[in-house]
């Protein structure tokens, strides 16, 4: 999935005016989701997952999917050894697919980019594909996030390359500041 133009279910949520706005077109889209990114060859939760994988041992306990959608991450992390895992997107329509597939111990349906009612430190890791791009939460979902990882969890996210140059990458160096101080 390149950086060009696109139409359909995709453009729409690109387009999102607004979160409510957002949630309805990912409603409508939910019944065809899955089926429509693997055609346009959608990696991010892959890639995602390898680089949890990487970073954070299995059976770290409880960890988020932050923008969860359907719940394809959901499934992936059960089966690479991640039980305990919480699903968390704005869409009621999505969640409803996520929940069919039975593999996430708690629904939240809840948008990024604000405050969020868990604990600081409460999650071990957080992996969220696809969620920090056009139309959907910029660097102002990033800081809540850190906060509701324990330290020395992992947090995994895809980021569009817009949203990069237009301040996430700022952001990230100020939070990389704070680290060396």
């Amino acid at each position: 999935m390149g950086q060009g133009n696109h139409d359909g279910h995709l453009g729409a949520v690109y387009a999102a005016a607004s979160q409510s706005d957002l949630a309805a077109h990912y409603d409508d889209w939910a019944a065809s989701y899955e089926a429509e990114m693997a055609v346009a060859g959608y990696r991010h939760p892959t890639i995602c997952l390898a680089l949890l994988t990487r970073h954070l041992p299995r059976g770290a306990a409880p960890l988020l999917d932050a923008g969860a959608g359907t719940g394809l991450l959901g499934e992936w992390l059960g089966i690479t050894g991640y039980g305990h895992v919480e699903a968390l997107d704005l869409s009621p329509g999505m969640l409803a697919v996520a929940a069919s597939k039975n593999v996430y111990a708690a629904l939240h349906e809840l948008a990024l980019g604000g405050k969020l009612p868990f604990d600081d430190g409460h999650f071990a890791g957080i992996i969220s594909a696809g969620v920090f791009t056009s139309g959907h939460v910029g660097a102002e979902g990033l800081d809540e996030l850190i906060r509701i990882c324990r330290p020395g969890g992992a947090i995994v996210l895809s980021v569009k390359t817009t949203l990069w140059d237009g301040g996430f990458a700022e952001r990230i160096g100020e939070l990389a500041a704070l680290v060396e101080l």
